[in-house]
Parts: structure tokens; C-alpha cells; sequence
């Protein structure tokens, strides 16, 4: 029997560990109602796979430790790939999206265990990984994995940035607008309304 050489997880938690608003609530209930039913019925139909495995993983029981490796940080959250290096799954979730894309890439993965299947690049890259030594190798994979969190919190920073300058904006923009109506906007329309009715009445 073959080894299984690529997974699709669903990595959740109980609802109680989601801290619900009422901004998200309907979405949240909704999501999940409708992934529920058509990730079992994918998990049933590879149920018999020797090389694809799907399944789902609760991060707030035994299931956190894998969860915290895989860097987890939002439930649910769907990864696949190579079951030592799983990737993001950033598709659609109805089941005929999940299940063409479990039918395309669940299949084996250009790896150090399958370094047959590599380009002649992948390969030159494994050769060199495998060649280094385990601290050096380490560190390598210490560094890539800070620059990721470098690029997460530096989005994180400038999104709220981005937040901070709207709300500055708009307090300034409704400032402004309040302050022109205060000075006589509404007097000065008023009069105009006024004059212009007057001038017809003078007419007739």
C-alpha cells in the first residue's frame, strides 16, 4: 500500500472558542452551517484513497499542538500539501470547488520523499537542503519563517494606520461640512429660495 503523500485539513474549533459580535454573527453561523455537510461528504469520498488523506482537525483539543505547528491562526482554516509543509487553501468552500481541487492536487508532491517527480531545480534545492547541516538548516527555516511574520505584522501595522488616517478623515470631513452648515448654508439657501419665489410673485 502506498504512503499517503498529500492531505487537505480543515483545522476548526468548538464555536465557543470564536468570539462572536453581532457584526459577525450571521456570517460566522453561516459559514459554518454550509461548510460542515460538504466537507463530510468530501471526507467520505476519499475515505478509500491510499495517497490522499481528508480530514479535519479540532485545534482547541488534541488537535491544538498540530495546529499551533501549522501556524493556525483563524478557524476554520484549510490547508493541504505535502503533510510536512501544508500550505494555505484559498479557494471557494461549496463542495464542488473543494472536491475538484482535492481531485487535481491531491496527488504526490514534489518532496524529498518524492524526488522523482522534482524539475531538475526542485531537485538541485532539495539536494542542497538535505546537505546542510540540522542547526544550519535551522536557521534558515527560522529566518524565512520571521520574514513571513515581518510581512504579516507589517501589513497588520499599515492596515490599522490605514484605519486611523479614514476615521481622521471622516471626523474631519463631517467637521468641515457641520461648520459650513453653522456659518449659513442653510439661511443662505433659504434666502435664495426666498428671492427667487418673491421675483415670481413680482412677475405675475
Amino acid at each position: 500500500m502506498n504512503s499517503v503523500v498529500a492531505i487537505l485539513l480543515s483545522l476548526l474549533a468548538v464555536a465557543n472558542a470564536i468570539e462572536l459580535t453581532p457584526d459577525n454573527f450571521d456570517d460566522a453561523v453561516a459559514g459554518k452551517t454550509k461548510m460542515k455537510p460538504d466537507w463530510e461528504k468530501l471526507m467520505d469520498a476519499f475515505a478509500d484513497s491510499e495517497t490522499a488523506l481528508v480530514g479535519d482537525v479540532d485545534c482547541t483539543a488534541e488537535g491544538k499542538p498540530l495546529c499551533d505547528a501549522n501556524g493556525v491562526k483563524g478557524y476554520p482554516s484549510i490547508k493541504w500539501g505535502d503533510p510536512s509543509a501544508l500550505e494555505d487553501y484559498k479557494g471557494a468552500r461549496d463542495y464542488d470547488s473543494l472536491e475538484k481541487f482535492a481531485t487535481e492536487s491531491l496527488k504526490p508532491i514534489c518532496s524529498p520523499a518524492n524526488i522523482d517527480i522534482c524539475d531538475d531545480e526542485k531537485k538541485a534545492t532539495i539536494t542542497k537542503f538535505l546537505a546542510m547541516a540540522g542547526d544550519d538548516l535551522d536557521k534558515l527555516i527560522a529566518e524565512s519563517d520571521k520574514k513571513i511574520e515581518e510581512a504579516e505584522s507589517a501589513f497588520k501595522t499599515g492596515v490599522e494606520e490605514l484605519q486611523a488616517n479614514y476615521q481622521k478623515m471622516m471626523e474631519e470631513k463631517e467637521k468641515t461640512q457641520e461648520d459650513i452648515k453653522n456659518a449659513g448654508l442653510g439661511l443662505m439657501k433659504a434666502c435664495k429660495a426666498h428671492s427667487a419665489k418673491s421675483a415670481g410673485s413680482d412677475e405675475l
